[in-house]
């Protein structure tokens, strides 16, 4: 079973910045990981991605913005978040997948403030 914990969620001001980590408690070498985002009253959608080999993908409305990282040796995943807008504000989430299994961690809210 993998857990992930997500930390660095906050208030922050429209144009600012904040960067959100996800701690794994196991090894992430070999896994692609990726943060998920849920507004209030909408479903959860798809961020960014990392894969093993450190190619990174983003959705469209991020692109240019944010930028995804990981530590392996720190078994970590970062999302560094520039030029937030108040429609970022939401839920992040950090979702791992490991053996036909998906884990996800219990999220951190970011509030961007217009």
């Amino acid at each position: 079973q993998v857990q992930l914990v997500e930390s660095g969620g906050g208030l922050v001001q429209a144009g600012g910045s904040r960067r959100l980590s996800c701690a794994a408690s196991t090894n992430i070498f070999n896994m692609n990981m990726g943060w998920y985002r849920q507004a209030p009253g909408d479903q959860r959608e798809w961020v960014a991605i990392i894969t093993s080999g450190g190619y990174a993908d983003y959705t469209d409305s991020v692109k240019g913005r944010f930028t995804i990282s990981r530590d392996n040796g720190r078994n970590t995943v970062y999302l560094q978040m520039n030029s937030l807008k108040p429609e970022d504000t939401a839920v992040y989430y950090c979702r791992a997948p490991l053996h036909g299994m998906v884990y996800w961690g219990k999220g951190t809210l970011v509030t961007v403030s217009s």
